[in-house]
């Protein structure tokens, strides 16, 4: 739902660190994995409580995941990048409510799960019109740079940022911020079904 407001904020720099990137002959799809590689990493400080380096993190891999869109657009893109790109986002998702689990599995096992249950729908749905779309070659007005037909909702990737930085900042509070987040998912899949099936 913010997407469309905040991504734009970021593209001057995403430019400016994508030129940097082609200066030193970083292509468009080593920059997604470096930023997956960085990404992930944020799994292990999480099960080891280290929040403060999990956000760092955290906030890096979304920084990247700009700038390898960025560097995309200034080479060309291509579909093998878009491909990539989709499946280290996902990756990413849901190693961080992993790490949670991880670090006190008592209190956060049965609410990642929740939430992790929930990523499904939203994701499932999003690719599933995706494939469709790409299909009868529809094109997403509101996300025209994306790679695919780019279907919005309730919960897009600025309220799940937001979210994992809320639960580094209170992880005494993940349970709640994860049963809440997992509602709103509810409602994104939901909606994007309505959608879906009206549209196709």
């Amino acid at each position: 739902m913010l997407d469309r407001v905040l991504l734009p904020l970021f593209s001057a720099p995403h430019r400016v660190v994508a030129r940097s990137c082609l200066r030193v002959g970083l292509s468009a799809n080593a920059v997604t994995l470096i930023g997956a590689g960085v990404g992930l990493t944020a799994l292990p400080f999480l099960a080891g409580q280290h929040y403060g380096w999990a956000l760092t993190l955290i906030l890096c891999n979304r920084f990247l995941d700009g700038v390898d869109g960025a560097v995309a657009r200034m080479v060309g893109p291509t579909d093998r990048g878009a491909f990539l790109d989709t499946v280290c986002d996902f990756l990413f998702y849901a190693a961080i409510p992993l790490g949670f689990a991880m670090a006190d599995p008592a209190a956060n096992a049965l609410p990642a799960a929740l939430l992790l249950a929930s990523f499904l729908g939203t994701g499932s749905t999003f690719l599933g019109f995706a494939a469709v779309a790409a299909k009868r070659s529809l094109l997403s007005p509101k996300y025209p740079n994306k790679g695919f037909y780019y279907l919005g909702g309730l919960t897009e990737g600025t309220e799940t940022i937001v979210l994992f930085c809320a639960m580094c900042f209170w992880p005494q509070h993940f349970a709640w911020l994860a049963y809440g987040f997992a509602a709103a998912c509810g409602v994104t899949t939901i909606t994007r079904l309505y959608f879906g099936m009206k549209s196709l």
